[in-house]
C-alpha cells in the first residue's frame, strides 16, 4: 500500500511540473487597467506642458510613445488568438493530467511486476552483502553448501576463497567436491594440486604431483600444472628436468603471459645457463704451460664442465664438448658415461635429443 501511495505522489509531482508552466502561460500579459494608466500619463503630459515643466517637442514625443503603448494594449485585449492559445493550453493541460497516468500504467503493466509479493525476510537475511567482511561471506557460502552439498558451482566459488584465508585443508576438500559435483577440468586439477602443496608447506608431494600430471593430461599447456611439475623435479634434485619443463613453458608462452617472470626466475635459480667455454686468457696460459700442467688445467676445466652439466643437463653443446674432451684425454669410459648421461638428460626433449645424436655422429660415436 505504501508503495502505491509513493507512486501516486510521484505521478502528481510529474503532472504538476507539466501543468505549472502551462498555467503561467495562460495569464494575459496585459489587462484593462493598463489603458487607464496610459490615459492618465497623457493627461499628466498635458499638465506638465501647461505649467512649463517640459517643452512642446518633448511633450509631443511623450504623447507619441504613450499613444503607441495604449494602442498595443488595446489590440492585445481584442486579439482573437489569445482565446485560441488559451484553449490550446487548456487542452494540453487536460492531456497531461489524463495522459501521464495512462501512459505510466500502460508501460508498467507489461514490463513491471504488479503481482510480485514481498521478498521474505528470511531470504533477505541470507542474501550476500558485498560490504560484509570476506570471512563472513565465506561463512554464508559454507552454510549454503551444508544445505546443498551437491552444488558444484558453490564448491568452485568456495575453494579459492578458503585458500585465500589460509584454510588449505578445507580448500583441498572444496576442490575435490568441485571436481566431483562440477566436473573435471585441467584448471580444477591444477588448483587441487596447488592446495595440496600449500597444505604441505609448499612441498610438491606425490599426491600433489599426481594432480598436476592429471591436469597436464587434460591440457598439455596448463601453465600452473607445468610450473609445479618443474618445481617437483627441482625439489627431487632433477634440475635438468625442471629447467627443461620451464624452458618449454617460456618457449610456448605469449610475450605478455603474466606468469613469465615467475617461471624465468625459477629457471634462473635452477642454474639454467650454458656452461661457459674457456676464455682467451685461459687458452693463452695453457700454451705457456708444460704438458703435465696443461693436462692438469684441462682436466680441471673438464671436471667443472661435468659438474655444471649435472646441474643443467639441457646444454647439448656442453655435453658434446665434455664427450670430446674425455676422448682427447683418452678417457673413453668417461666419454661413454657422459654420452649416456647426456641422452638421459635430454630424453624428454625431442629436438635436443636429435641435436645430441647428430653431434655424437660427428664425433664418431653412434651409441
Amino acid at each position: 500500500m505504501t508503495l502505491w501511495f509513493l507512486f501516486a505522489l510521484m505521478t502528481a509531482a510529474a503532472i504538476f511540473a507539466v501543468l505549472w508552466p502551462l498555467g503561467r502561460a495562460g495569464r494575459p500579459h496585459l489587462s484593462g487597467s493598463e489603458t487607464l494608466v496610459y490615459r492618465d500619463q497623457l493627461a499628466e503630459v498635458d499638465r506638465d506642458l501647461a505649467t512649463g515643466l517640459i517643452a512642446a517637442p518633448e511633450a509631443e514625443a511623450a504623447r507619441t510613445e504613450i499613444g503607441r503603448r495604449l494602442l498595443a494594449a488595446a489590440d492585445s485585449q481584442r486579439d482573437p488568438a489569445t482565446a485560441s492559445n488559451t484553449g490550446l493550453r487548456r487542452l494540453a493541460a487536460v492531456a497531461a493530467l489524463l495522459g501521464l497516468p495512462i501512459v505510466a500504467i500502460a508501460i508498467y503493466l507489461p514490463l513491471g511486476s504488479p503481482r510480485l509479493g514481498d521478498f521474505p525476510l528470511a531470504q533477505r537475511a541470507r542474501a550476500p552483502d558485498v560490504n560484509q567482511p570476506f570471512d563472513n561471506l565465506v561463512a554464508q557460502v559454507e552454510r549454503h553448501l551444508e544445505q546443498h552439498p551437491t552444488d558444484g558451482r558453490g564448491w568452485t566459488v568456495l575453494a579459492p576463497a578458503l585458500a585465500r584465508l589460509g584454510r588449505y585443508d578445507d580448500a583441498v576438500r572444496a576442490y575435490r567436491n568441485s571436481i566431483t559435483y562440477g566436473g573435471e577440468s585441467s584448471e580444477r586439477r591444477a588448483d587441487l594440486g596447488e592446495a595440496i602443496a600449500a597444505a604441505a608447506g609448499g612441498v610438491v608431494t606425490s599426491e600433489a604431483k599426481a594432480e598436476f600430471e592429471r591436469a597436464v593430461a587434460l591440457d598439455a599447456d596448463q601453465a600452473k600444472a607445468n610450473y609445479f611439475l618443474g618445481l617437483a623435479a627441482q625439489q627431487d634434485g632433477h634440475l635438468a628436468e625442471a629447467a627443461s619443463i620451464w624452458r618449454t613453458m617460456l618457449a610456448k608462452a605469449p610475450a605478455d603471459a603474466p606468469w613469465r617472470p615467475l617461471v624465468q626466475a625459477a629457471l634462473d635459480r635452477a642454474g639454467a645457463t650454458k656452461a661457459p667455454a674457456p676464455s682467451a686468457e685461459q687458452v693463452a696460459a695453457a700454451n705457456d704451460m708444460n704438458k703435465t700442467d696443461r693436462n692438469a688445467m684441462i682436466r680441471g676445466m673438464v671436471d667443472r664442465l661435468a659438474s655444471r652439466l649435472k646441474q643443467n643437463g639441457d646444454d647439448v653443446e656442453g655435453w658434446l664438448r665434455l664427450v670430446k674432451a674425455y676422448m682427447v684425454l683418452g678417457d673413453r669410459d668417461k666419454a661413454m658415461g657422459a654420452l649416456t648421461d647426456a641422452r638421459q638428460a635430454v630424453a624428454g626433449d625431442t629436438e635436443r635429443l636429435r641435436q645430441l645424436n647428430e653431434g655424437l655422429k660427428n664425433l664418431g660415436l653412434d651409441g
